[in-house]
């Protein structure tokens, strides 16, 4: 993988950053290539786990047979985007990870990909009717990160070094 450098390396958010972000974002937006080799983005909630962010999805649809034609996808993790009409900006802070998606097979996989969502976004309820119900028709896909990158608007890295 081309390990791009970032231009403005000031904005580069720490790797410690880069995780909580991973581990504390609600929503992100998962691109593949689509048909035609078109970009297809489409928001998603995941969970990040074990270096991989895990998605559930319907077990058919464009997604999927995108990652089955091309494996390479990225996600990107929105922390932060406040608008600054007055100064024409927005102070922003965000994640995106490249990496190779790969659909799950076993069902014990699965269940804990699921499990692990639930506790994300369900926390204290029980799934396993949820699980049940569903694990035969639902696709849950990895995403092994190859790299991952954060970036913040230069107000807000001005504003930390002014507040140490």
């Amino acid at each position: 993988m081309i390990d791009r450098k970032m231009r403005r390396f000031k904005q580069q958010l720490s790797d410690a950053e880069v995780m909580r972000i991973l581990n504390e974002g609600k929503v992100a937006v998962w691109a593949v290539s689509g048909d035609d080799d078109y970009p297809y983005p489409v928001p998603v909630n995941y969970v990040y786990a074990d270096g991989a962010i895990y998605i559930h999805s319907a077990a058919q649809g464009h997604k999927i047979d995108a990652i089955k034609r091309n494996p390479k996808c990225s996600v990107c993790i929105i922390d932060r985007d406040d608008i600054v009409p007055e100064e024409f900006t927005s102070y922003f802070r965000s994640v995106i990870a490249f990496g190779r998606a790969e659909i799950l097979e076993s069902d014990d996989d699965k269940i804990a990909a699921l499990r692990l969502l639930s506790t994300k976004y369900s926390k204290g309820i029980d799934p396993t009717a949820e699980i049940d119900k569903f694990l035969k028709v639902v696709a849950i896909i990895k995403i092994k990160i190859d790299r991952v990158t954060g970036k913040e608007a230069i107000e807000l890295v001005r504003e930390r070094l002014e507040s140490t």
